[in-house]
């Protein structure tokens, strides 16, 4: 990380203060940075960060002292919260997930996934959505070297062929892209992939897209509870939770929130599971509620929406993540399973 933060400093200076070289219009991750990328609040932000981070990697190292297993205990949550260096990130996300466990009980099965005759549909449908993925990330370029693209498209096909009830739909590309960049290895993203979409969130990506349908309206229960003014003014103008907090979920918050962001984020749906979602979900909406609350129409409330997605709250990873465990107050998953019952069966009502 600390390599990182040279990266963002070390650059050649225009008059406006923007940087020009090269390395410096790309983040660590390969995601290039916007003409108006603002460098100077990065800088702050970060010098600030890498202290945290430095702090955490010494605790990390501590804690694992070279293991490669670690067990969920009260301590390694803790630790989890406050966010997995780097280096560490790949082994507790397998570990925490059960990811490592498939993995090691499965030997050679991803191979023989890639290996097996391929479903023409799936192959055409994954290729179409290749060169969709992250067209702001150089790693994502036929270009570049590596290129991530072979990658993606082997982990796509082997999980469509391992969960043929799932095959492919958009936005699993993203999900998979994501993990590629992270563990920089093909079969535990694919196992990763399984964890998220098999166990931690079921039926988020099947044909009918129960699961996510679902959660979209246990968001909407919830903020009925928590933040009453926000539910009431969406009930007003009549706005769909679907139309505003859609891509929250199905991305799982990639393209919405800043990287390092996301990370921390994935960093606690791995070890916590899904509830981590609605966590996020409920801090931004209870947090930006005077600002949600100003909007006068439909395309204002989409606007609004979009708006408190971007800015120093999000971008300040490490308070923002402090936040979400404190902001929304309790969170039981017993609410969350009787909420969830409770939507399941008025939208299959609804639809039947």
């Amino acid at each position: 990380m600390e390599k990182n933060k040279t990266q963002a400093t070390n650059g050649s200076r225009s008059p406006d203060g923007r940087a020009k070289d090269r390395v410096n219009s790309v983040d660590p991750y390969g995601f290039e940075r916007s003409e108006d990328f603002d460098y100077e609040s990065y800088e702050d932000l970060m010098s600030e960060y890498l202290v945290v981070l430095t702090r955490r990697s010494i605790k990390w190292s501590k804690l694992l002292k070279g293991k490669s297993k670690v067990q969920k205990n009260v301590k390694l949550k803790r630790y989890v919260r406050k966010g997995i260096p780097n280096e560490h990130r790949t082994l507790i996300w397998m570990a925490a997930s059960g990811a490592q466990d498939q993995l090691e009980k499965n030997p050679g099965y991803y191979q023989s996934l890639l290996g097996a005759q391929h479903d023409p549909k799936l192959v055409e449908t994954i290729n179409t959505d290749l060169n969709r993925t992250f067209p702001d990330n150089v790693l994502f370029r036929k270009t570049s070297s590596p290129c991530l693209q072979k990658p993606l498209y082997n982990v796509l096909l082997a999980y469509g062929h391992h969960n043929p009830t799932v095959g492919y739909c958009q936005g699993m590309n993203f999900v998979a892209g994501y993990l590629l960049i992270v563990t920089k290895d093909e079969e535990k993203s694919f196992w990763l992939m399984d964890a998220l979409l098999g166990r931690i969130l079921p039926d988020y990506y099947s044909p009918a897209m129960m699961g996510l349908k679902t959660d979209q309206e246990v968001l909407g229960e919830l903020v009925k509870l928590k933040v009453p003014p926000v539910w009431q003014l969406m009930m007003d103008h009549n706005v769909m939770w679907t139309l505003v907090v859609s891509r929250w979920f199905i991305c799982l918050y990639i393209d919405v929130l800043p990287v390092e962001t996301v990370l921390r984020i994935w960093d606690c749906l791995f070890y916590e599971g899904s509830k981590i979602l609605f966590r996020v979900a409920l801090t931004l909406i209870h947090h930006n509620q005077a600002l949600i609350q100003e909007a006068g129409s439909l395309p204002d409330i989409c606007q609004a929406f979009k708006k408190i997605t971007h800015g120093r709250f999000v971008d300040e990873c490490h308070t923002f993540m402090q936040k979400i465990f404190t902001e929304p107050g309790s969170l039981s998953m017993a609410t969350l399973n009787k909420l969830r019952e409770t939507c399941r069966s008025r939208i299959i009502a609804e639809e039947s």
